[in-house]
């Protein structure tokens, strides 16, 4: 999350911009870095260190529980396509509940509503350098302007996009087992397999993350209007380039953070065999 950072920064504020707006990544890079410095590409950062971390707890958590219920319920050593399914969105779901405020507040931060609104060239000389307010201060912003309930903005496609970890989580068992077939799985495996599973959920969900990311930063009292509503709107008046703003450096993002992901967590669950056994030995 840290070393792949300005990708969702660049990505986020992509999502909620207007498509007359939008501009190329290195030209968005360069805009942010002249109105807000390097900073401007972190911004956020903190909270979604924090995100990331809670999110990735609950959801294993849950999956793990998930996939032994399923197993001892069973009595099978490998769950089904279905099982896999059933088990991610249990996850996934519990997931969006308890960690939707902490992804608002990062979206308030990571997209600077005024730069979203604005989303125009900076002329030589007009702008200073922009003195972002912190995770607590965005936060209480939040809660004082919009109310509580604001925080659980884009609830509904969140809990849409728990398909996504379940199209990846599949792919990903789908595609080892396969592997295991031939041979052990070693990490670099998990990192190329988790990266196609990332890849293509990222792809397949994509509208559903610009919708979720205009809700959160969406002003109170501005039009409300359904999930469905609001892909139908974007696409009327942005076409799909609308819906898939952004997909460029958030897909690289996604890939490369849920490679690294499973072949660290591999790498590490096979040190963690390799002491137990020694230990056993001795």
């Amino acid at each position: 999350m840290a070393l792949t950072y300005p990708l969702i920064t660049l990505s986020t504020r992509a999502q909620v911009e207007k498509k007359k707006a939008h501009t190329g990544t290195l030209a968005a890079a360069k805009r942010i870095l002249d109105r807000e410095g390097v900073v401007g590409l972190y911004a956020g950062l903190d909270s979604a260190l924090f995100g990331i971390t809670v999110t990735n707890f609950v959801y294993y958590y849950w999956y793990e529980w998930s996939r032994d219920f399923f197993q001892r319920t069973t009595g099978k050593a490998r769950l089904s396509t279905i099982e896999s399914m059933a088990a991610g969105a249990l996850a996934g779901s519990a997931t969006v509940l308890l960690t939707n405020p902490i992804w608002v507040v990062n979206t308030r931060m990571t997209a600077r509503e005024n730069e979203a609104k604005e989303g125009l060239p900076v002329q030589a000389g007009e702008q200073k350098k922009v003195v972002p307010p912190g995770t607590i201060a965005t936060f209480a912003k939040i809660i004082k302007e919009d109310g509580f309930l604001r925080l659980f903005a884009g609830v509904l496609p969140a809990l849409v996009l728990v398909i996504n970890p379940i199209l990846q989580y599949t792919i990903f068992e789908q595609l080892k087992q396969a592997v295991e077939k031939r041979r052990k799985v070693s990490a670099w495996d998990s990192f190329l397999i988790g990266a196609l599973g990332k890849l293509a959920a990222t792809t397949i969900t994509y509208p559903y993350i610009t919708v979720k990311s205009r809700a959160h930063v969406a002003a109170k009292g501005g039009e409300k209007i359904g999930m469905t509503a609001t892909l139908k709107k974007i696409y009327k008046e942005e076409g799909v380039g609308g819906l898939y703003g952004g997909i460029g450096p958030k897909v690289t993002q996604s890939v490369i953070t849920a490679a690294f992901l499973f072949y660290f967590k591999d790498a590490l669950y096979d040190m963690t065999v390799k002491a137990r056994t020694r230990l056993a030995r001795k």
